[in-house]
């Protein structure tokens, strides 16, 4: 009897009738995130000023330098619908010291262009590799 009773339960559920199932579900789309999308996010110059903005503001560590410390350190951050990079955070490190640099960075660039999706401006999670190298 009760194996009956739990089929008839998620039957009603699956109907739509179960309101913390169905409000689970639906997720306003501004708080979607996406990773990939029809128009993805811009620097404001393309990628030859992003890169120009990551020299001209990178400080490469006095004492990650004195240790001969390198690497590629990975910044995953999202462009929100406004083009405002926010939740910057290291997937990827190299050594702590470069590790917030590249953060410290990340969290200071301008506004993006934002990522659109069917022509509207979408949250959309961006991956920056920030290389330190002391050649």
């Amino acid at each position: 009897m009760k194996p009956i009773l739990f089929v008839l339960t998620l039957g009603v559920c699956m109907a739509g009738f179960c309101p913390s199932l169905s409000a689970q579900e639906k997720k306003p789309a501004e708080a979607t995130t996406f990773i990939q999308v029809e128009e993805m996010p811009e620097f404001p110059g393309g990628e030859a000023a992003l890169r120009d903005f990551l020299v001209k503001n990178i400080t490469y560590p006095e004492q990650a330098r004195k240790d001969t410390i390198q690497g590629k350190v990975y910044v995953t951050f999202v462009v929100d619908a406004t083009g405002k990079v926010v939740e910057p955070k290291v997937i990827r490190g190299v050594h702590p010291l470069l590790d917030q640099e590249a953060l410290r960075v990340t969290e200071r660039m301008p506004a993006w262009k934002p990522g659109k999706q069917k022509g509207v401006p979408v949250r959309v999670s961006y991956t920056l590799p920030v290389m330190f190298s002391l050649k």
